[in-house]
């Protein structure tokens, strides 16, 4: 998922760029020496920086939206193919009524909801949506195949899939050679046959939202692994793992603001449908993003492609690149590209 976050903060104005995907990330770090900070008995080491005060007993959604007072009238979500936006006052009320059009639809708490949808507000507000009734999203590649898809709905045991139309051929069962699995479909435009629209639950009573009680070791996300060791995996992340995480990168040392961390700090995503650089280029330029996080490809067009120069991206701050390792020649070209930014890499080994 592509997106680009303008971070407005009172003291400036300042864009945050993020490329965001269902993956997960994970960044190398360098082990520490031995010092006065490590503690042999349980072997801990323990930094030197201060500890973050993390508020890790709160659901994902109340976590996110906790400044919502302070920030209600500043643009939450950015649709660049459209120029809609949403405050994140009208982010956190769609939010509440897809949550409650959920529940109608006999949503429950544990129950597993896919996102099978490419960049788009819906993504976001479906899955904050969902962590508002307790509910578990997975998400899929829309790109994956009929059989990848229903792998991971066999697995998760999904009970309601977010998507578009032109997808929902993917999800026709086979009922000679396929055990039938029951689920509802959902699509964010003009729905096929026996589809819902989005409207079905975006235009609910938000009023009508249960009350649920909520535990911090609840599931809250299942995204699958890649399969480089074999077939995809489920990996459960709990409210108190995703909170602890974004509390990591927002309230710690150089904050990294991606998606559910940009909604922390009350920055705005701009979500881009698809990849072209000509509109990329065009947004950083005029919503002065300062951080990107992108994928190789992506890097070897900011380093190489000749329109780069016609635009302005002096506001770009941090570049920091998933998925796979850049090699050093083309980490030095985008870097004589925007001087000014740092560059970091995180990815799978």
């Amino acid at each position: 998922m592509l997106s680009v976050a303008p971070s407005i903060d009172a003291k400036q104005n300042t864009t945050t760029a993020t490329e965001v995907s269902a993956d997960s990330v994970v960044i190398n770090q360098q082990k520490q020496k031995p010092s006065d900070d490590y503690d042999s008995t349980n072997h801990i080491f323990k930094s030197k920086l201060p500890d973050i005060p993390i508020s890790n007993h709160l659901p994902l959604h109340t976590y996110c939206f906790e400044k919502l007072p302070e920030i209600s009238d500043r643009p939450c979500l950015i649709v660049a193919s459209t120029g809609k936006t949403y405050t994140y006052a009208e982010t956190h009320l769609q939010c509440r009524k897809i949550a409650a059009g959920l529940s109608k639809l006999g949503i429950q708490k544990g129950d597993v909801i896919m996102i099978l949808l490419q960049n788009s507000a819906e993504f976001v507000l479906s899955f904050l949506a969902a962590s508002m009734i307790g509910a578990v999203a997975t998400t899929a590649n829309p790109f994956y195949t009929s059989a990848e898809i229903f792998k991971q709905i066999t697995v998760s045991k999904t009970k309601l899939i977010i998507t578009q139309a032109m997808y929902v051929d993917k999800l026709k069962q086979n009922e000679e050679k396929d055990k039938l699995i029951d689920f509802k479909i959902i699509t964010v435009d003009e729905p096929p046959v026996n589809c819902l629209h989005f409207s079905v639950i975006s235009e609910s009573n938000e009023d009508q939202l249960p009350e649920v009680e909520f535990d911090p070791e609840d599931a809250v996300a299942l995204p699958f692994s890649s399969g480089t060791t074999g077939l995809p995996k489920g990996v459960i992340l709990t409210h108190k793992s995703l909170t602890t995480s974004v509390a990591q990168q927002v309230d710690g040392e150089n904050p990294n603001l991606v998606l559910l961390c940009a909604l922390r700090a009350g920055s705005a995503v701009l979500i881009m449908h698809k990849f072209e650089i000509g509109t990329l280029l065009g947004h950083i330029q005029k919503h002065k993003v300062t951080v990107a996080m992108v994928v190789p490809p992506l890097v070897l067009a900011l380093a190489k492609n000749p329109t780069v120069g016609e635009f302005d991206l002096s506001s770009i701050r941090l570049v920091l690149s998933g998925a796979a390792p850049l090699g050093k020649e083309l980490e030095e070209t985008l870097h004589n590209r925007i001087p000014q930014a740092v560059l970091g890499q995180a990815f799978i080994n």
